[in-house]
């Protein structure tokens, strides 16, 4: 029988009232490397849209219909208008359940039991930022700066934007906010600019134009714009920050409290290759279905997602040598975590000279439920479904892949876990109901063994 995640949430709730980044310096270097891994796969699915307390919860993105991406979502019940003391009961318990974690899903939806991202993007719609940041909590704030820090993508407009700043800049001082992700660490300023719209004019070499030319003019006329802000270019401006588009506001009757001309009204931002990238955007194109608005958000999730990171390597295979991938979330050790729903986990064997037969040899623990794992490999490149050189597939956990007469050399070996939940949309957004045992991970052991020719 298929038993409902929120209700299961639901009755917890009324019972009980990140992850370093670490490897091995071997497992470091393939990953900066390796070339040939795709970005776009190992992913539960693309997009996530959060659109919990005290912001829109909508998740509607024409964009994300258009590109034909698969999402998920979370949203808050409690409507506009609606006392707010609301959000202390159901709407606060599923937020936390799904963001932060449950018994059922220790480290929450956002994440993989290894702590890399299970989508490629997060979408953060408008709304409260503050108030968002602090309904979420510190382990909350935590999940989402785990997320970029691992290699996915964040997105938000407005709110979204503020959140995913380090602080405000008002008239007089600079107010750094807890609540706020800081997973780009600058400094916004409210624009004082609400109910109205603005025009854009997109940077000449900004990376928006590989994807449309906005008519040839790279001018984006009349967003929506409801108290979103700008970046602050001339007080601890972060290395790196990429301006996309500027406002331009020339001509146009706004009753500005402050000139906002020429000032960013979008940007991005790439710590390092090992990061998601990080777009804000001060108005809201998020919500139009036609035209160059819907151009310009289409253009900024295309540039988020070429920023996500494909899935690093765990380590190398020796020869041999048992990999047990027994971990859990709270064991804070990622290359040795038991796999998660739809997701890769991919390592290296180097095969020497003479070898006669590469056989490698995939199980579960002893005790473990019955799920689907599949066992790839091929050489030179990460090994995926579709293109694996030698995979072996179907039921259960333990899978036997034997290579004859390897060459020489550097071997790539990936386990997919075929078992994963199912989705249904509820008025919190998407919850799970069917194997929800797998979303806490499926531990495995893996083992590279070879046998040499005799002269």
């Amino acid at each position: 029988m298929k038993k409902s995640i929120v209700c299961i949430l639901v009755a917890f709730a009324f019972t009980l009232a990140g992850l370093p980044a670490h490897g091995t310096a071997k497992a470091e270097k393939e990953a900066r490397t390796q070339e040939t891994s795709d970005n776009t796969k190992g992913f539960y699915k693309d997009l996530f849209v959060d659109g919990g307390i005290n912001v829109s919860s909508r998740d509607y993105l024409p964009s994300a219909r258009y590109l034909r991406l698969e999402w998920e979502s979370f949203l808050c019940t409690a409507q506009k208008g609606v006392d707010t003391t609301a959000y202390s009961a159901i709407d606060t318990l599923m937020q936390r359940q799904f963001i932060v974690g449950n018994p059922l899903d220790e480290n929450g939806a956002l994440l993989f039991p290894d702590g890399q991202p299970r989508f490629r993007m997060v979408f953060m719609n408008g709304g409260a930022a503050a108030r968002h940041g602090r309904s979420l909590g510190e382990d909350g704030r935590n999940r989402y700066r785990e997320y970029v820090r691992n290699g996915g993508s964040y997105v938000g407009d407005c709110a979204g934007m503020f959140l995913g700043s380090r602080a405000v800049k008002g008239d007089s001082a600079l107010k750094y906010l807890d609540a706020y992700l800081g997973i780009w660490p600058g400094l916004t300023r409210s624009t004082g600019l609400e109910t109205s719209q603005t025009n854009l004019t997109i940077e000449d070499k900004a990376p928006l134009l590989r994807y449309y030319d906005f008519g040839g003019d790279h001018h984006v006329d009349s967003v929506y714009h409801n108290g979103g802000g700008y970046a602050v270019t001339d007080t601890l401006w972060p290395e790196g920050t990429e301006i996309l588009a500027r406002y331009e506001v020339r001509g146009r009757d706004l009753k500005l409290k402050r000139d906002i001309q020429d000032l960013p009204a979008i940007w991005a931002y790439k710590a390092d290759d090992h990061t998601g990238r990080v777009i804000l955007c001060g108005s809201h194109p998020e919500f139009v279905g036609s035209g160059e608005k819907l151009d310009l958000m289409l253009s900024m999730v295309k540039y988020a997602m070429d920023g996500t990171v494909a899935p690093r390597l765990k380590g190398e295979l020796i020869k041999g040598q048992k990999r047990e991938m027994y971990k859990m979330t709270h064991d804070a050790d990622p290359d040795f975590t038991a796999i998660g729903d739809l997701q890769y986990h991919h390592f290296t064997v180097d095969v020497p000279k003479g070898a006669d037969t590469l056989r490698i040899v995939l199980k579960p623990k002893p005790g473990t439920a019955n799920f689907d794992l599949f066992l790839l490999a091929q050489p030179r490149e990460y090994a995926y479904l579709e293109s694996a050189t030698y995979k072996h597939v179907g039921a259960g956990c333990n899978k036997t892949l034997i290579i004859p007469h390897p060459k020489a050399g550097r071997f790539y070996v990936s386990v997919f876990c075929n078992t994963t939940v199912e989705s249904v949309q509820t008025p919190y957004g998407t919850q799970y109901s069917g194997r929800l045992d797998v979303l806490n991970g499926v531990p495995y052991s893996i083992t590279a063994e070879w046998n040499i020719k005799e002269k």
